[in-house]
């Protein structure tokens, strides 16, 4: 069964434009929480502003016994990164940004987690001859090689996402990231495949991952839905249920052992709830794939008459009955 994570700011307060959600918790009771929530067993946290004492995180990490997926990194919130971090005019910012990074492995190495992530949201664009795009890339790439090279081969993933807060990112498919990391020449680099961002940048999720693993470059996940027009962080299979059905399926089949971390936003809804929908569904729709095979779904997915696989699709994976 595929292992679950949570991203932990989410199980505090969190806000809109117009509205504020839930009630704002201490760390401690953020990883207490992670003990109530069925399925979930670990926690990806942001560095710099939720955490920054080693020691005292690894100490509430033993106490309740939660495990960690990642420690996500934060490039965009400065005031001196509004106009983009890695990819700023100033190298004096650029070094700042770069040295988040830098900090975060070591927060990472400190308190015994795997691996970095982070998404480079404040580096992107708005307009055309707004910038200089060979300058942008040159400077993500020097960026990025750099936070590889720091700390020997510990693994940094790079999550991409179509805009925020930029209108338009720079990183912004899996397959620009993929370019992006050959072009550092850095082996410790990874790529973050977040399903909401894949669905409503007009891609195909599970045809994300495929060139993920057909790359060689490693992979961890982050799952959430939306309405494939904007990143609402829903629970998952609330509106690409077949798509994640599908991409529950490649990641199994590729063997993905990592933990599915939850980039989900609860806002209206019950914390705990929202969490345990995530897990939920996802096991059940494990248990669906286990009950019909890995032989048959193979053989379906190679047919060349859609509307047999459709039947099957009815039938064995949404089990409706006969009309």
């Amino acid at each position: 069964m595929l292992k679950h994570a949570a991203i932990s700011s989410f199980l505090s307060q969190t806000k809109d434009r117009f509205h504020v959600y839930n009630q704002p918790v201490t760390l401690e009771e953020k990883f207490q929480m992670i003990d109530k929530i069925k399925g979930i067993e670990a926690v990806e946290i942001v560095y710099p502003y939720e955490v920054h004492d080693p020691a005292e995180t690894k100490a509430l990490l033993e106490k309740y016994g939660v495990k960690v997926a990642a420690v996500n990194v934060n490039i965009k919130a400065e005031p001196e990164f509004i106009n983009g971090g890695i990819t700023s005019s100033d190298p004096a910012v650029r070094a700042r940004a770069v040295g988040f990074i830098k900090e975060a492995k070591d927060f990472a190495v400190a308190i015994g987690a795997d691996k970095v992530t982070c998404c480079p949201l404040g580096d992107g664009y708005e307009f055309h001859l707004q910038v200089d795009y060979i300058e942008m890339w040159n400077r993500i790439v020097d960026s990025f090689r750099e936070a590889g090279e720091y700390f020997g081969g510990f693994p940094l993933f790079v999550e991409y996402k179509p805009s925020e807060t930029r209108g338009r990112c720079f990183i912004n498919d899996a397959a620009k990231t993929l370019a992006m990391i050959k072009a550092t020449g850095q082996s410790n680099l990874g790529v973050t495949l977040d399903f909401g961002h894949s669905a409503y940048g007009d891609q195909n999720p599970a045809e994300e991952l495929s060139l993920l693993e057909a790359s060689g470059v490693p992979y961890y996940i982050h799952i959430n839905d939306n309405d494939g027009r904007w990143d609402w962080d829903f629970f998952c299979g609330s509106h690409h249920y077949l798509a994640y059905i599908e991409f529950i399926y490649y990641l199994r089949k590729f063997g993905y052992s990592d933990y599915l971390t939850s980039d989900t936003s609860p806002t209206r809804w019950d914390i705990i709830g929202t969490f345990e929908a995530n897990s939920r569904i996802t096991a059940r729709i494990e248990g669906v794939l286990d009950a019909i095979g890995d032989g048959e779904i193979e053989k379906m997915i190679a047919g060349e008459n859609y509307l047999a696989t459709w039947k099957f699709i009815e039938e064995k994976i949404f089990r409706l009955g006969e009309a």
